[in-house]
């Protein structure tokens, strides 16, 4: 994992190279033979100068030829300290770092990570990627072809599909949103209505046109990761039947459940009780960058086959498990997406905004993205996808938002690491809500992994000290899945309407008892993770093999 997102480090400066060296020993010099200003300059001197300036800046010019804008790289390759220090091309000269102690310098990732995780001190810069030849004075190819970069014509829907077309894979190394020749158009309100599109310009328009007033605040909490018996009892206490929303419906979260250690009969027992149940994947796999560069048919077995094995041993019936987050937010571009359509998901909840005022509303993916693709090297898709993105956005950690400077939001509420006390979350809380409350009311995100509230009981006293507050204060404010959300959006009522909106009103009020009161506990073996045996827990037959990739019933047979 790259060092930016485990923690706050900054990169220690170390002021300018070969350049700022030179230019200190001319300056040494002309100390030591300083002469009076009536004495004139030795043209010797002079022209010496202007060689050695002239010989630096050819060297700054040399190194600097080939350099993309911002990219770092090293003047020596090696391990130790030359692992450390790169330099960087500015408009003002040469520029250069070094990482802290403990860390190297990754040049593809171009950031500070563990020495561990970094396994080209060898290189002196990023792999040189031939680019297509997309902008020429005069057209090199016929109309629905585009040319690689040796001047090959290729078909124009080749380019960024995520396979090396052209003889020398230029049709994949210019992807980005702004150089994707088959990018996602603009928003155009006039094509994309609702109920199955939703944009805006800047992300920001209410559905339906209506005045904020009008908008009820709806907040989604969701949970990340395995449902188990170290969360089960934090679940019951939050979702314990007695926090109502303004219809009198019980509030509801989405959980989107990853496969390793999950209970499955509790997930069952979860959904039963109104609550979204999404899917997280199968293996969490540690590689970030597995995600990010994941193929449509590994992300179809991750989420795909995580489908499976929910539905199979939490017995849900209903075609109700239509969304998707990836393990450490990692957006999977195109690929993602494509297998998302393919496989029948609603939306997306993985991509993060930057933090904004006024916040953004959740939107369709058939249109550009309103915002940037926000995050250390993420990929984010380029193309038109018929998925609705429920989108993070950042919260404000900010303690005092009206007098500390500004500084980078936060996606995941457990991520906002300047939380220390009950109180602060608590006006952290507050200041979000009213962030959202007092603008256009775009739905706010507070999304969690259980064991941030389970191992501080004060940050969970005051989350559901706020949440009563919340409840009792407003009328107007209710706490609704995901998939809730997009049926609002796609039918937008206002306040009073919404009181008996059908939509909100399943499984309103749920009692009963759980489908077993003791399941199942199935101590099974895969051939696909070797040396373990691992715990399922179901109200159904116990399966010969334990669920993975190759295997998500459980049956057997690859």
């Amino acid at each position: 994992m790259a060092w930016d997102r485990r923690c706050v480090v900054g990169l220690v400066l170390l002021g300018l190279v070969a350049a700022a060296t030179a230019l200190q020993q001319r300056a040494d010099g002309a100390r030591r033979y300083r002469r009076s200003p009536s004495q004139p300059v030795p043209t010797r001197w002079r022209r010496q100068a202007e060689e050695s300036s002239k010989k630096e800046e050819s060297f700054e010019a040399e190194l600097c030829k080939d350099k993309d804008a911002g990219e770092w790289f090293r003047l020596v390759a090696g391990e130790g300290d030359n692992c450390r220090d790169v330099i960087q091309c500015t408009s003002s000269g040469l520029q250069a770092i070094r990482c802290p102690a403990g860390l190297y310098f990754d040049i593809e990732k171009q950031t500070c990570d563990w020495k561990d995780a970094v396994k080209n001190c060898k290189l002196k810069n990023k792999e040189r990627k031939v680019k297509p030849l997309l902008y020429t004075d005069e057209p090199l190819c016929q109309d629905g072809f585009l040319a690689c970069g040796d001047g090959a014509c290729v078909e124009r829907g080749l380019f960024c599909n995520g396979e090396k077309d052209c003889n020398d894979g230029s049709d994949e190394n210019s992807c980005d949103i702004e150089n994707d020749p088959n990018r996602a158009p603009p928003c155009d309100p006039t094509v994309c209505v609702l109920p199955d599109c939703f944009c805006s310009e800047d992300g920001t328009t209410i559905p339906g046109d209506l005045p904020s007033k009008d908008v009820p605040q709806m907040i989604t909490i969701t949970f990340d990761d395995a449902i188990n018996n170290n969360n089960i009892e934090l679940y019951k206490e939050m979702f314990n039947g007695k926090r109502k929303n303004p219809n009198g419906c019980d509030i509801k979260a989405t959980f989107f459940v990853s496969h390793k250690y999950t209970n499955y009969s509790a997930v069952q027992e979860t959904h039963r009780k109104g609550h979204e149940i999404a899917v997280h994947s199968i293996t969490h796999n540690n590689d970030e960058q597995f995600w990010s560069n994941a193929t449509v048919d590994d992300w179809a077995k991750e989420m795909a086959g995580m489908r499976i094995v929910i539905e199979k041993y939490a017995n849900l019936t209903d075609n109700s498990v239509v969304g998707v987050r990836a393990p450490y937010l990692r957006v999977g571009g195109n690929n993602q997406f494509t297998m998302m359509e393919e496989q029948a998901f609603l939306y997306d909840s993985t991509i993060t905004a930057p933090l904004s005022n006024p916040p953004l509303w959740p939107y369709t993916m058939y249109f550009r993205m309103p915002h940037r693709c926000h995050g250390n090297l993420q990929h984010c898709p380029t193309r038109s996808h018929a998925v609705w993105e429920m989108v993070l956005n950042e919260l404000d950690r900010r303690e005092d938002p009206n007098f500390d400077e500004n500084i980078p939001g936060c996606a995941m509420v457990d991520s906002c690491n300047n939380i220390l006390t009950g109180d602060q979350f608590y006006n952290f809380l507050n200041h979000n809500f009213d962030r959202h409350y007092d603008q256009n009311r775009a739905p706010l995100g507070l999304y969690f992994h259980a064991a941030w509230l389970k191992n501080n009981p004060e940050f969970l006293d005051a989350f559901l000290y706020w949440i009563d507050e919340i409840l009792a204060n407003h009328n107007d404010v209710y706490f609704v899945t995901m998939t809730q959300v997009i049926q609002w959006i796609q039918n937008p009522r206002t306040v009073t309407e919404v009181k008996n909106f059908e939509p909100w009103r399943e499984k309103c009020v749920v009692d009963g008892k759980p489908a077993c009161w003791v399941p199942h506990s199935c101590k099974l073996t895969s051939k696909e993770v070797p040396g373990e045996t691992i715990n399922l827990q179901t109200c159904i037959r116990c399966p010969n093999n334990y669920p993975w990739l190759n295997d998500p019933t459980g049956d057997g047979f690859f």
